[in-house]
């Protein structure tokens, strides 16, 4: 069995959690504040947490422990509690790897009990105390990215166990709808064009008045916004990736990885988030000549041209970003890293007892 924590904040951490656990061939337990997710590939293996943050943040008390942790209020009754339920969930179930997604807090407490240890990487500055602990007391670092493009600056004894996976999304193998927006078409002739705006729900630096301005100021095309406090939002955004013509986004991973999954051309602003995790990604996608990238929301009359670079310049290219196969690559090698490939039953496969 392994243990896979997942972060609550915003979809990411959630989507990348189920697409690993349904290619796994060992047993997927959750542990998370999110309610298991209704299509959790191992039904009933999933571990509910109290808040860690709920309460007056005024009254929260050296929340990093002098620097060393990102995340450790004294006295949060939350906080104590869902580490002691991680703490008697390990000890009962005895997994051969907790999966941190991501969480320095859970990868120590992981490894203080004798449970070897992966941690999702992530692109930025992780050069601080708590960062180099995780990544350092790590089995394993799994890195959703190409190794085409590592993540400049990692010490060796870093590089030498992380496997790089491609970014990988929810959407990977699924067949892309044929439309006019199908990757290589430049008919101009087809008005208006599509653009589909994908707001992070991890928070946004774009306002809508700056969105309105961007629509205002290219009348040739059709803006659809799907996340964000004025956008829509939709279970199943896969038919709007493959109808767009150009896809707006943030520099999240998750985001990316459907946009290139869905093999669509891109113009990508990152936003501001800790570590500058976007802004190094951003920086990947220019060396790599991936997408069209603006280090911040564009002025409106800069809009028609940078619709029209990304739009001639196309999809495929995402194919050296994201090849597909991630997800299986990430499941094997944290089966590897738990000394264990047999393959048990998945729960609803035809030959479970529960199917029986």
């Amino acid at each position: 069995m392994i243990g896979y924590y997942v972060h609550h904040q915003g979809s990411g951490h959630l989507n990348r959690a189920r697409t690993i656990a349904a290619h796994c061939p060992l047993r997927v337990t959750g542990l998370s504040t999110l309610p298991e997710p209704p299509d959790w590939p191992w039904p009933g293996d999933w571990v509910r947490l109290p808040r860690d943050d709920d309460g007056d943040p005024a009254g929260f008390a050296d929340v990093t422990a002098g620097g060393r942790l990102h995340w450790a209020p004294l006295g949060h009754a939350g906080f104590r509690g869902r580490m002691a339920q991680i703490a008697r969930w390990i000890e009962a179930a005895s997994p051969r790897l907790l999966m941190s997604d991501v969480s320095v807090e859970v990868a120590l407490l992981a490894r203080l009990l004798g449970t070897p240890v992966a941690v999702a990487a992530m692109r930025g500055d992780r050069t601080d105390p708590p960062h180099r602990t995780a990544y350092d007391l790590a089995d394993l670092l799994l890195a959703p990215w190409p190794a085409a493009l590592p993540e400049p600056g990692w010490p060796s004894h870093w590089q030498a166990k992380t496997v790089h996976t491609g970014a990988f999304s929810r959407f990977d193998g699924r067949p892309r709808a044929a439309s006019a927006a199908d990757p290589g078409c430049t008919d101009r002739s087809r008005t208006p064009r599509r653009v589909l705006l994908l707001m992070g729900a991890g928070g946004s630096d774009v306002s809508p008045g700056e969105v309105k301005a961007a629509r205002a100021a290219t009348p040739g095309w059709e803006w659809t916004t799907l996340g964000g406090p004025d956008g829509g939002w939709s279970a199943d955004p896969w038919p709007a990736l493959c109808a767009a013509d150009v896809v707006v986004t943030h520099a999240g991973q998750n985001a990316l990885a459907e946009c290139a999954a869905a093999r669509r051309p891109a113009v990508v602003v990152p936003q501001d988030r800790p570590f500058g995790e976007q802004a190094a990604t951003a920086r990947a996608l220019t060396r790599g000549d991936l997408a069209v990238v603006t280090p911040a929301w564009p002025a409106p009359e800069t809009w028609p041209a940078l619709l029209e670079q990304a739009h001639e310049r196309g999809g495929d290219r995402w194919s050296r970003w994201s090849p597909g196969d991630g997800a299986a690559l990430a499941a094997t090698a944290l089966a590897e890293a738990a000394g264990d490939t047999t393959p048990v039953r998945r729960p609803g496969a035809p030959d479970h007892p529960a199917a029986l």
